[in-house]
């Protein structure tokens, strides 16, 4: 392996804490119908297509024409948005840190996230102004796991992929950047990722 001198982060379950969950148990009566309602009415999948790039106006009217039983729980997705963030995971923000207190490597982050909510992340997060270069999906209109959202950074930033770190908790990403030569790590935990650097030598 050449000597790493970039790694690039996923931000959205690596680093800060999301869940619709949070949300939805306020307003859900029971745990069967949270299940229920994110299974099928604002699935992942749904979700994917804002990260892509789609107006919260157009999924949202989409959804209350096939739910209209569930207004009030389909516009919260984007009215209490801020609600489904349960706030930075610090154990790896330390990792993060570590990184930026030595100035060892180059760090960048590659995220599926809405164009519409990202802004406020910049401004409640402070440790998102730690990264050299942020690629977000929802202003590129792709998103993770299409080999293109992976290429913008890559070139956007003159990174060599095979000088570069890939650390996301998504299985499908990891293999799409494995795929376009980019040796990758499946978050799991701060531990678990602590431990896939040290085999790396990239930390001590």
């Amino acid at each position: 392996m050449q000597t790493v001198d970039t790694i690039i982060f996923d931000l959205g379950g690596v680093l800060i804490d999301w869940n619709p969950r949070y949300l939805y148990k306020k307003i859900l009566k029971d745990e069967d119908e949270i299940i229920w309602f994110l299974e099928n009415v604002c699935t992942p999948e749904w979700n994917e297509q804002q990260d892509a790039g789609r107006s919260f106006e157009d999924a949202t009217n989409e959804l209350l024409i096939k739910f209209p039983q569930y207004e009030d729980a389909i516009r919260a997705w984007y009215g209490r948005w801020k609600e489904t963030i349960g706030g930075q995971i610090h154990e790896t923000v330390e990792v993060l840190k570590s990184f930026k207190d030595k100035k060892s490597h180059r760090l960048y982050a590659l995220t599926n996230w809405s164009a519409e909510t990202f802004p406020w992340a910049l401004e409640n997060f402070e440790f998102l102004h730690w990264f050299e270069g942020i690629v977000v999906s929802g202003v590129e209109k792709t998103r993770k796991p299409f080999p293109d959202f992976y290429q913008i950074l890559l070139d956007r930033y003159s990174i060599d992929p095979k000088k570069s770190i890939f650390i996301d908790d998504n299985i499908k990403n990891i293999e799409a950047a494995r795929a376009i030569g980019i040796d990758s790590i499946h978050f799991i935990g701060a531990e678990n990722l602590k431990s896939e650097l040290k085999i790396r030598g990239i930390i001590s």
